[in-house]
């Protein structure tokens, strides 16, 4: 039997998504989507249990045998070699401190011996997919940016992602730099817009959702749009222009308010200097399901093993 599928899964800080991946085609097959809320701060067995549930429900989708392993696109830190999670001092996930992923997931399932389990970082996923089989495809040199949580980055060039060389900052990504009083990450993300809307009207709000329902109806809410827009785009203009990039690609769930603040993010490129395409994702977390999965590629496989110990 051809083994010609590998499952993607795609874990958030509080969910994964889980699909397979016809390798062949490079499609994810939407009938063996499966989902589930996942308590982060759970111990380790329960968490582990979620996941596994949901890549069991998956597996019972697609032909006994036809599998060649499990690609998870995992948030950091976290060793990507080796399976094993880093993630502490966060809200999220700690319990997995120093847990193999990887052994913890095959003891779970009932899978053959030689099935495969690997890792890659989440947001270097989504940009994969991107490259791959989304708006990227066509282009060499393409930055993926997700703007939610936090502030995701990912370059990739000939869809491997670059993280180490004169082209891109430090492990890849950006959301480490340090901006203003902290880092960008304290800044290009919701927790930037809740704090700031607070601050201006005592108000709490959960999100950028809310926030997008105020839009032309509270100044408040249009300035901190156009301030983020303008903000983000003088700090990743450096970057765009360093790596060469052709196209950039924005996802993350601060993207469906990208009505409030795009014009002026893309005005203040141009005017930094950086002229090329804007765009954002079609796919959204398609991506990092067909991103993680790529790693049963095995021409992907071979070319991104160099990148995984640094991301």
């Amino acid at each position: 039997m051809t083994r010609n599928l590998a499952i993607g899964a795609d874990i958030g800080g509080s969910h994964i998504s889980c699909a397979a991946v016809d390798l062949s085609s490079g499609t994810v097959l939407k009938e063996t989507l499966a989902e589930r809320e996942v308590n982060n701060k759970a111990q380790a067995f329960e968490i582990i249990k979620v996941w596994s549930g949901a890549i069991a429900e998956t597996l019972s989708k697609v032909r006994s045998g036809s599998v060649m392993g499990i690609g998870f696109a995992m948030p950091g830190p976290f060793d990507y070699v080796k399976g094993i999670s880093y993630i502490k001092g966060v809200a999220k996930y700690e319990n997995l401190y120093g847990f193999n992923i990887g052994d913890a997931i095959l003891s779970s399932l009932e899978v053959p011996g030689d099935f495969g389990v690997r890792f890659i970082n989440d947001v270097s996923a989504f940009a994969v997919g991107e490259a791959s089989a989304g708006k990227g495809a066509g282009y060499n040199r393409v930055m993926c940016v997700t703007l939610g949580t936090g502030l995701g980055s990912a370059f990739t060039s000939n869809k491997i992602p670059v993280v180490d060389g004169p082209d891109v900052p430090r492990i890849g990504c950006v959301y480490h730099i340090p901006y203003e009083k902290g880092i960008a990450d304290d800044y290009f993300s919701t927790r930037w817009f809740i704090g700031r809307y607070l601050e201006a009207t005592g108000k709490e709000l959960k999100g950028v959702k809310e926030l997008s329902r105020l839009a032309g109806k509270d100044q408040v809410v249009d300035d901190l749009f156009s301030s983020f827009g303008n903000d983000l785009a003088v700090f990743l203009a450096p970057f765009l222009k360093n790596f060469r990039t052709e196209i950039l690609i924005i996802g993350g769930n601060i993207s469906n308010a990208y009505k409030h603040f795009g014009g002026i993010f893309e005005n203040q490129l141009r005017k930094q200097g950086w002229t090329n395409k804007i765009t954002l994702s079609d796919l959204k977390e398609d991506a990092a399901l067909l991103g993680s999965a790529y790693l049963f590629d095995e021409n992907f496989w071979r070319d991104v093993q160099h990148a995984l110990p640094l991301m």
